[in-house]
């Protein structure tokens, strides 16, 4: 049984390439041992048809565990990509944080939520893997962030 779907990538020469991606479940297999292929094919196949790629084209199956990695990384490379910044790193007080910036460095970290008390900013950070932790600053502390959203706190 193959269920799945299609889009497209643009490779390095910038041409089209569509992509099928689809789960394949032989007769026996069930959960971990089911098998999600991924072709690349000239012609995207309708989503309940299984992606048969032509003699010499890219074929690839993996585990669900596997593949779940590999979405992971596509997840990550999406984000990182929407945060950065056409302009460059700007730099804000810590009392001028507000939700959705996204401070730059090695490991991107987004605000969650930010609130001041006198002269101490208390921010709560988001990494990408989903843990959140809270830090407080002077008002005065420069951030340096990646990726600045409009609007207000």
């Amino acid at each position: 049984m193959m269920a799945g779907s299609g889009f497209t990538f643009t490779d390095a020469e910038n041409h089209d390439v569509p992509v099928a991606v689809g789960i394949e479940v032989a007769p026996g297999e069930a959960g971990a041992d089911a098998r999600v292929s991924v072709t690349l094919s000239p012609t995207t196949p309708a989503p309940s048809s299984a992606p048969s790629p032509p003699t010499g084209e890219p074929r690839w199956s993996c585990t669900p565990a596997a593949a779940r990695e590999v979405a992971a990384a596509l997840v990550r490379a999406a984000e990182e990509a929407e945060n950065a910044s056409a302009e460059g790193p700007v730099t804000v007080r810590a009392d001028e944080l507000r939700r959705g910036d996204v401070r730059d460095g090695e490991w991107p970290m987004t605000v969650d939520g930010a609130r001041t008390d006198g002269s101490t900013a208390h921010i709560t950070w988001k990494s990408v893997e989903g843990r959140t932790w809270t830090q407080s600053y002077d008002v005065n502390t420069a951030i340096t962030l990646r990726r600045r959203l409009p609007g207000t706190r």
